[in-house]
């Protein structure tokens, strides 16, 4: 019994720990979000920017990224536009057309292709920027929609040569498409709006975030360049470059919309990349962190920063010690309480980002976010130890529809998900916590605590089974394909239309 005590205790802790976390960066934002900030004025002579743009199977939305990469207001001879295409589906046609219309247009756009995906978009990153002339390299991933003014805005800001990288805000386009899109722009706000600005505008180490940034040229190649080794290969350079001496810049007052997650599967699948390769990166870089002149400060938050997706073995060990837990009377019992007050930085930290609203407005959403990030402890700690236990997964892309209407659908849409491994585990969970809420001789303190834990794991997984059974109904009244004289079925499949047709590349 003492181990399960010692290991609870340390589950408590270290989620007080990173709870604590929270706190830190809501007050340290709240210290500095009216910090005076520099607006450098327009270099007399543009710098050439070249825009990639990374992308894998993206049909439905390969068009309107080309197109606002297009339509930024940037001189057109300090222009360069990359496509970085490493697609296995007709998405490489569309885009092909698209590119064509563009050069006709005077723009200067080059269809970067490869035959291969080798090290995923860190290895198309690379290999474009080997080809590119821009001394600063502008980044937006598929699902993102950059205001026309994005580099007027941005560009100045490098006039200051210890500026290795500039990050921008990410908006949402699909906002009040659903709950699930509502929940997670809270989310995202959180850590745009207060953590982001906290960690740049007071010193600390921050990460570019993958899109809707720009790099100096030089600061990639000083740093290493772009490495595949790791899931998140932003993250990875952001500590290298950071590590190298250079400075990342965060500025909000830019916004860069994008397309959210409509399926709880592609938003799980987005999560797990992100947790197994913090991880990775954590496992990669917290040695060189440790060991640098940074001031402990710098490390300490580098260290929580880079290892934040423990929070979910962390939680779903937490679940589990509960039932042991909840029957003894150990001395642990008279702690954990204390430590739990800092169970309440995460909703503080979004409460705060949607300062801007209204009170009602805030707190309608944030049950809803608390269920979400706990529910998704299940799927996350999976992606977390296999990062840790160096177990290497592809690069799985996070399907993207083009939608924003509450009307629009995306069951029949191509790259559409029909299942999710995890929904029964969660389900047994969720069952777990409510079996234990009933148990007679119960401690009454942990109740509040299975009453969460329950409700989370069960609303994903019904989210999940909800979502996987629009796909199923779909499938199943989908025109079956002709057949041939003699019984045979076209060798295509395509019973289909081009757009809804399953992806096969998954």
């Amino acid at each position: 019994m003492i181990a399960i005590e010692v290991l609870y205790l340390l589950c408590i802790v270290l989620l007080s720990v990173y709870g604590l976390n929270n706190w830190v960066m809501v007050l340290l934002y709240l210290h500095h979000r009216d910090d005076p900030q520099p607006l450098p004025a327009s270099p007399a002579k543009w710098p050439r920017v070249t825009v990639q743009l990374p992308i894998y199977n993206e049909m439905h939305i390969v068009e309107r990224l080309l197109t606002a990469a297009a339509a930024l207001d940037y001189p057109q001879d300090r222009l360069e536009i990359q496509l970085l295409d490493d697609s296995t589906d007709e998405t490489r046609e569309i885009a092909t057309r698209a590119v064509s219309d563009l050069r006709e247009r005077g723009f200067d756009v080059s269809h970067v292709t490869r035959s291969d995906r080798t090290d995923y978009k860190a290895g198309a990153l690379a290999a474009g920027l080997t080809s590119s002339r821009g001394e600063l390299i502008a980044i937006f991933d598929a699902d993102f929609v950059p205001p026309t003014d994005f580099l007027r805005r941005v560009v100045p800001h490098f006039a200051d040569p210890a500026i290795g990288c500039i990050q921008t805000r990410w908006g949402h386009l699909n906002r009040g498409y659903s709950p699930l899109t509502r929940a997670q722009a809270l989310g995202i706000d959180g850590h745009f709006v207060v953590e982001q600005t906290a960690r740049s505008r007071a010193g600390l180490f921050l990460n570019f975030n993958g899109t809707a940034g720009v790099w100096r040229r030089e600061c990639v190649e000083d740093a290493g360049g772009w490495q595949g080794d790791t899931l998140t290969e932003d993250l990875d350079l952001s500590y290298r470059a950071q590590l190298r001496g250079w400075r990342i810049v965060y500025l909000p007052e830019i916004v860069a919309p994008a397309e959210l997650p409509v399926q709880i599967s592609a938003l799980k699948r987005q999560q797990a990349r992100w947790a197994q390769g913090s991880i990775e990166t954590a496992l990669k870089l917290i040695g060189p962190l440790l060991r640098s002149q940074q001031p402990w400060d710098i490390k300490l938050e580098g260290v929580i920063h880079l290892t934040g997706y423990l929070v979910h073995p962390l939680m779903l060990l937490t679940v589990l010690l509960t039932l042991p837990m909840s029957f003894s009377r150990s001395w642990v019992l008279s702690v954990s309480p204390w430590l739990m007050i800092m169970a309440t930085g995460p909703p503080l930290l979004y409460l705060v980002a949607q300062r801007d609203k209204p009170w009602h407005h805030r707190l309608r959403l944030l049950p809803l976010l608390e269920l979400l990030g706990i529910g998704l402890a299940l799927n996350n700690t999976w992606a977390v130890m296999k990062g840790a236990l160096g177990i290497r997964q592809g690069f799985l892309r996070t399907p993207k529809f083009a939608l924003r209407e509450t009307d629009d659908t995306w069951a029949g849409r191509r790259y559409a998900l029909s299942g999710d491994p995890f929904v029964w585990g969660e389900l047994l969970l969720s069952v777990f916590a409510l079996v234990l809420l009933i148990t007679p001789g119960l401690n009454p303190a942990f109740a509040p605590w299975l009453l969460l834990y329950a409700g989370s794991f069960g609303y994903v997984a019904g989210v999940s089974l909800y979502q996987s059974r629009e796909r199923l109904r779909w499938l199943a009244r989908r025109p079956r394909p002709a057949r041939r004289k003699g019984g045979r079925t076209p060798a295509s499949g395509r019973g289909c239309t081009r757009a809804d047709c399953r992806d096969p590349s998954r």
